[in-house]
Formats: C-alpha cells, sequence, structure tokens
C-alpha cells in the first residue's frame, strides 16, 4: 500500500499572502533528455579557468544576464544571499589589483600559505602576480549576505548563507561559460578588503571574485586531468 503524499502547500490563511502556483514542467522523452544531458556534459568538458585575459570589451549585457541566471539558485528559505558587485572602471581594477597582490604576496612569499598548500598549487604555476585583475574587462565580486537589511533598519538572519552563494556562484560560472567567455575563481586571502574598497554594507561579506573576458589568443591551460565518473559517483542499492 503507498501512503499518500502530502503536499506541502500553505493553509488558507497563508496562501493568500504566499500563494503556490502550478509548476510548468515539460517532461521530455528519455531519448531527447540523454542528448541534451551528452551535448551538455560535452560544452562542460571544454570549460577552463584562465589567467591570461584579452583586453577585448564585453557588453554588461551579457554580465546582467549571467548575475540573473545564478540568481534562480535554490537559497536557503529563497533568502537569495547574494549580490553580484562588477567592475569595469579602470582605477577601480587597479586599486583592487594592489590591493588583492598584497594579500597575496604574504600568502606566497612570507609563509602565510603553509608547504602543503604551496605544493598542491604548484601544478598550476601561481605566484602573487594578478595581472588579470587589471585586464580582464571585467570584475565581478560575489559578496554573501550573512542577514538582511529591511528598510525600517531592523536585521533579520539569512540561512544557509555559504551553501546558497556556493550554488549561485556555479551557476554563473556556467552561465558565463554557455555564451562563450572564460572566467576564473580568485579568492585572495583575506578578502576583507574588497567590502570596503567597493563600499558594501557591513551585512555583506566577499565570497570569491571572477575576472571576466575572452581568452588572450594562444593561452595555455595546465594539461590536467578530471575526475572519471567511478571517482566521483557512487550508487548505494542496499543498506549495511
Amino acid at each position: 500500500m503507498t501512503t499518500p503524499y502530502r503536499y506541502p502547500y500553505p493553509s488558507a490563511d497563508l496562501e493568500a499572502e504566499y500563494p503556490f502556483v502550478v509548476y510548468e514542467f515539460e517532461r521530455r522523452p528519455e531519448a531527447e533528455m540523454l542528448d541534451r544531458a551528452r551535448g551538455f556534459r560535452a560544452v562542460a568538458e571544454r570549460r577552463r579557468s584562465v589567467r591570461l585575459f584579452s583586453s577585448d570589451p564585453v557588453p554588461r549585457e551579457l554580465i546582467e544576464l549571467a548575475a540573473l541566471s545564478a540568481s534562480t539558485a535554490p537559497s536557503g528559505a529563497h533568502k537569495q544571499p547574494w549580490t553580484f558587485v562588477a567592475v569595469r572602471d579602470p582605477v577601480v581594477k587597479a586599486a583592487i589589483r594592489v590591493a588583492a597582490e598584497e594579500e597575496e604576496r604574504v600568502n606566497y612569499l612570507d609563509n602565510r600559505m603553509n608547504s602543503e598548500w604551496l605544493e598542491a598549487v604548484a601544478p598550476l604555476g601561481t605566484d602573487h602576480h594578478k595581472e588579470f585583475l587589471e585586464i580582464a574587462p571585467w570584475l565581478v565580486v560575489l559578496f554573501e549576505q550573512r542577514y538582511e537589511r529591511r528598510p525600517d533598519g531592523s536585521t533579520r538572519k539569512n540561512y544557509y548563507v555559504k551553501e546558497s552563494t556556493g550554488i549561485a556562484a556555479g551557476m554563473f560560472i556556467t552561465a558565463l561559460h554557455d555564451m562563450g567567455l572564460a572566467t576564473l575563481t580568485h579568492t585572495p586571502s583575506p578578502m576583507a578588503f574588497l567590502r570596503t574598497l567597493l563600499g558594501r554594507p557591513e551585512n555583506e561579506r566577499p565570497f570569491v571574485m571572477f575576472p571576466i573576458g575572452y581568452p588572450l589568443e594562444g593561452t595555455k591551460v595546465p594539461d590536467l586531468r578530471r575526475k572519471g565518473l567511478a571517482e566521483v559517483f557512487v550508487e548505494v542499492d542496499r543498506l549495511e
């Protein structure tokens, strides 16, 4: 006997304030689903992080559309606890580079990074120089909103902030790649200077920075191997 499913609809009183709508879901034939899945897998496989960017301009609308796409990400209690702060002004980008390189110089040269981390990133050939922060036509800093600020000055806690913002970051990267742009997840540590430099409120904390643009012609990337299915996917078919 199948247990009836209890739909998580609000009561009649609550539904007047928080209405539900029918989910317009299109169920596709399995063959079409496989074709789409394989096609997307092939597109995703070509995604790479780059550190050498062309200075060719990128339309603002593309960046806006990527942020809107990322903002469809699921979030705790639908709080959408993120802000995408975009920068293309050369003066601001130069100031970000100076501050970021100082933090990275301490990391790489003054032993703030431990030896294990330095060993892990050695194959990538990175150091404290971050020219891409000035050359890429756009920098987008994704901020997480630790709590909500209301018009009356009161505050209210946000939930699952890092999880929600992390999912939005992944969708932002995917949107950029799908439209034909390249990016890099850059996290100078610590990143508190970005909140001050960009004039963000106290409830926001920098999560990750994305230089965005076209790869410089002839750009090389590390010849890395991605983990195969057997290394990332496990099916559990019985309980011990």
